[in-house]
Formats: C-alpha cells, structure tokens, sequence
C-alpha cells in the first residue's frame, strides 16, 4: 500500500492519506492521524481516526505510542484486544481515561502490541541509524501462507520478555534464537532495518526505494523481517521489505507497507522515526 504523510511541526500533528494518484503530494485518502505530547520523562503519540479529535479521551481513539526519555525505545498500544485472550497493559503508560467504546462487546483499554528500539550508532551523525521492531499481534504463518491468515491466540510472557531483550541488546545476537520463536506457528516477530551501502561517489549511505523517496534524510529507513534461513522451515524473504518510509519534502513523507502489516502498525512504527535520538546520531 502507497501512502504519505503530512507534518504540521506548528501543532505537533502528523496526517496519514492513502496515495490516490501518482503524484503522492496532491491527492489522498485520510487513514490516521497523531499528536505528540511530550512530558518531562517520555514523549506520547496519541493516534485517533479522526483528524480533528486527537485526545485519548475520543471515540475515534485507536492507540498510542510511547517513548523512553531519550526518544530510542518505544511501546505502541492499540486500544483493542490484537488477538483472544491477550491482557491489559498494567504500565501507568499504557493507561488510558474513560472513553466511549467502539464496540460493548469488546472492552476498550491498551494492549501492547508492539515494540522499536534504536541502538547506539558507532559512526555517530555520518551512520544511519539502527533500528529492530517487535510485534507481538503478527505470526510467522500469515507470511508464509499468503492467502491464509490464522487467528494468534496466546504468546507466553517469557517469549515477549526475552524477544524484548533482544531489542534492548541483551543476550544473543541471533534474533530468531534468543526469541525462541518458533517458524509457522503463533509467535511474535521482529523487524530489522536493511543495511544501506555505501556510495563512493555521492559520498553518502543509500537504498533503493524505487523513486519513492527523493530527499536524504537520516529519518529514512526499509524495514524485512529478521529471520535466521538457516532454521528448518524459515521459508520468508529476507530481501522484501515490509514497510519503508522515507522524506520527499519539507514535511511531507512517504510510507509504504505491505502484508502482514496494518496500516496502524507501520504509521506507529514510521512516527518513531521522528524527532532527535541522542544517543543514535
């Protein structure tokens, strides 16, 4: 799916549209919008479906995303339960105030369904930046059979802490081990930035996002899924990208996604990529 974004640095508003035309930046369907809310400890994105009502308090309220102080962490909430059985966050960030529910049915709260991290940058400014996303509401089967999609039931808590850990830059550097998560069946995945190469003429890091992206920016990144082919039955393309996100303008940017992600993953994921990360850069 080919869609752009709008930033309003004035009002803190970021506008996601579904690309209509070929020319990305005149025509476009609105998706979401988000508001960031910075506090003396962490910064809040709180995302609605409506472009005018972007409080958490809102009917049109869908989730959050959350950041550490230093803006390189990240937890995305969703404001719907991802799959049977799955809990309420008890973190005082996940937590939301009394608002009208989409559905009786269903109870409205926040659910985590997601992780970002950046890790520290050795190269300093002159690197691009690298990130890993988990997310814990995607399995490995929904990409292996395309035509298929399987309802997840349960991932166990130890799985998430310790592919959590893994973000964090803690035990093994083999994702797909120190997860435990197990190819074809319900488990959370992590996404890794693809490695640009570097250009001796230009003098610069690139990737190739086929005329999608026309502006360098160290913001700018391709995320694939980050699985070791040397696991019985790891059958994923580690060469497709899954979402890419990149500047075209002064505030405006493109964001294209494709299955298993949903249009509010890849946006929560693509608003962690604004702002500065000390510790990155």
């Amino acid at each position: 799916m080919q869609c752009f974004i709008k930033r309003r640095k004035e009002t803190s508003t970021y506008y996601l549209y579904l690309g209509l035309t070929p020319t990305f930046m005149e025509n476009g369907k609105f998706l979401l919008a988000a508001r960031r809310f910075r506090h003396p400890t962490s910064t809040e994105y709180i995302i609605s479906l409506d472009a005018d009502d972007l409080s958490q308090g809102s009917n049109a309220y869908v989730g959050k995303l959350s950041s550490d102080f230093l803006g390189t962490k990240f937890t995305i909430y969703d404001s719907q339960p991802p799959h049977n059985g799955a809990r309420l966050s008890s973190n005082r960030a996940g937590r939301r105030v009394a608002s009208k529910q989409v559905s009786p049915r269903v109870p409205a709260g926040s659910y985590i369904v997601g992780h970002v991290a950046y890790k520290f940058n050795l190269l300093g400014s002159r690197g691009p930046r690298r990130m890993q996303c988990l997310l814990h509401s995607v399995q490995f089967s929904t990409m292996e059979h395309k035509g298929k999609v399987s309802t997840c039931k349960e991932v166990s808590d130890s799985t998430i802490d310790k592919s959590i850990s893994t973000l964090n830059g803690e035990g093994s550097s083999k994702v797909s081990e120190s997860c435990d998560i197990p190819v074809g069946n319900c488990a959370p995945i992590i996404l890794k930035n693809k490695a640009p190469r570097w250009h001796e003429q230009l003098q610069c890091w690139c990737l190739n996002f086929h005329g999608r992206v026309t502006v360098a920016s160290v913001k700018n990144f391709q995320l694939v899924a980050a699985i070791d082919p040397s696991q019985p039955g790891a059958q994923v393309d580690q060469d497709a990208v899954l979402l890419q996100f990149g500047k075209v303008g002064k505030d405006m940017f493109t964001m294209d996604y494709r299955y298993p992600l949903s249009a509010f993953q890849a946006f929560a994921i693509c608003l962690t990529s604004f702002g500065t990360k000390l510790a990155c850069e």
